[in-house]
């Protein structure tokens, strides 16, 4: 698109040049292009920076500070003034109270309080891939140590794999191992024979009253 822009301009410098002949109906054609030109390659950039993240691997950084953590798998980030909302990629964590018709899980505030432990206040710089119909940023939190903050809350277990919808969020192909290892070794939530899923939660409690 540049080449394209910078041949027209390049064209219409010629056109008005001194000395040559001017095609006036020409150079009218050529402007119209110009400016056609300019509006379509803004177009571009805006509707490409609102993206973000192209379909398929390609992802986006978001780096900031939290500055507030809302329950097992989602956080509020402060970035260049702005203020991003997190959702953990790949991963679902125990639904907190939202009001009275919507009642909260077992081990939900100890997943919130083991999020917070590892990213409250602290500067991050994470690997984003989309944003959810929410407006939330789906990110993979990247641990100084090495691994995810995503795969930590799996592997002690305060948080599912997300298998909602056949699997469709989970990014991340180690996190069933991790979820297995965790159901083993009977930690957190695993600690209960059949702990429900957040997403089946949401359906069945939240939605139909069966809680």
């Amino acid at each position: 698109m540049d080449r394209f822009v910078n041949r027209i301009a390049r064209l219409l410098l010629r056109a008005a040049a001194p000395g040559r002949h001017r095609h006036v109906l020409a150079l009218i054609v050529a402007g119209v292009v110009f400016v056609v030109a300019v509006i379509a390659q803004a177009g571009f950039v805006a509707t490409e920076q609102r993206a973000q993240a192209p379909a398929g691997l390609a992802t986006y950084a978001l780096t900031g500070r939290v500055v507030h953590v809302a329950d097992g798998d989602t956080f509020t980030l402060l970035s260049e003034g702005r203020r991003e909302r997190i959702r953990l990629a790949s991963i679902d964590a125990p639904e907190t109270t939202k009001g009275r018709e919507r009642p909260g899980q077992p081990m939900a505030q100890v997943a919130r309080q083991a999020l917070a432990g590892m990213v409250a206040g602290k500067f991050l710089t994470l690997t984003c891939f989309e944003r959810d119909h929410y407006g939330r940023s789906v990110c993979d939190v990247p641990l100084a140590r090495g691994g995810t903050v995503n795969r930590e809350l799996v592997a002690q277990g305060l948080a599912w794999a997300n298998r909602q919808r056949h699997g469709k969020y989970l990014r991340d192909p180690r996190m069933a191992a991790l979820e297995a290892s965790a159901r083993a070794a009977r930690r957190g939530l695993w600690r209960d024979a059949s702990p429900v899923p957040p997403w089946v939660w949401r359906y069945q409690c939240w939605r139909h009253g069966h809680c």
